[in-house]
């Protein structure tokens, strides 16, 4: 037999994590160094792998179900290799030093088990449109692998240079980013002429560190949808990402 998908054969690399193809993580496990995966997220593997659901301490739970932020692992064990992705997805690996760093839970697709992770609030008062006001911050020595919808934009920030994204865009930060949050529109603005823009609520990222935003946003553009009303508006319909549009895929 013969086709031209022969040509995308395995990736041999020493690296434990590795990129199979901009949407397929690469994992090799030698049997003392566990990762923790999303839930569902194995699409195949070689040799002897077991996987288990991971513990949830009562207070992880209480978080998650407090917030609508955490993490739904899996943990894979044993010698060999697992591929992983999601919703093909662009993967990306990201070393986790001293410094930490800050996601959305919903764009991670694996960690080192050795990583530490907890639920934190970006802002106390107000919710961020779409992402929430709660985040998960990972902190300690290893690896993460992150999602991303199409191809994403590594922004760094500078003290004389700060960044500002789309609340429903952003993936990632540094943790030693200072955050603060605002409406792009401000009220006044809604009634001159072409004030509606559609924008939402935006971060500020200030201090030295990057900050990762992907080409899409987890609700589709204001008015997208076919209907009238707040539910078409921010999505919420059958076709909205509380529909059949969850994951954050607008096609």
């Amino acid at each position: 037999m013969q086709s031209p998908l022969f040509s995308h054969t395995e990736q041999q690399s020493q690296e434990r994590y590795a990129v199979q193809n901009p949407q397929l993580l690469r994992v090799s496990l030698s049997g003392d160094d566990d990762v923790l995966a999303r839930k569902g997220a194995m699409v195949a593997y070689q040799g002897l792998i077991d996987f288990d659901g991971e513990y949830e301490s009562p207070g992880r739970r209480g978080a998650r179900a407090r917030t609508g932020e955490g993490l739904d692992l899996m943990r894979c064990s044993g010698q060999g290799t697992v591929y992983f992705a999601n919703l093909a997805q662009y993967v990306h690996v990201v070393d986790v030093d001293q410094e930490g760093i800050t996601v959305d839970s919903a764009y991670v697709l694996a960690l080192d088990s050795a990583l530490h992770t907890e639920v934190v609030a970006v802002d106390s008062r107000y919710g961020i449109s779409g992402s929430g006001k709660y985040q998960t911050s990972i902190t300690g020595r290893g690896k993460v692998a992150l999602m991303t919808s199409g191809q994403p934009l590594m922004m760094q920030v500078t003290p004389d240079r700060y960044v500002s994204a789309d609340a429903d865009a952003i993936v990632a930060w540094s943790s030693s980013l200072r955050v603060q949050m605002q409406a792009q529109t401000h009220s006044a603005g809604v009634w001159r002429r072409r004030g509606d823009t559609g924008e939402g609520w935006e971060l500020s990222f200030l201090g030295q560190g990057f900050a990762l935003v992907q080409p899409s946003e987890v609700l589709p553009p204001q008015h997208a949808q076919v209907g009238q009303g707040v539910r078409a508006q921010f999505g919420a319909g059958q076709h909205g990402s509380r529909g059949q549009n969850q994951h954050n895929v607008w096609g």
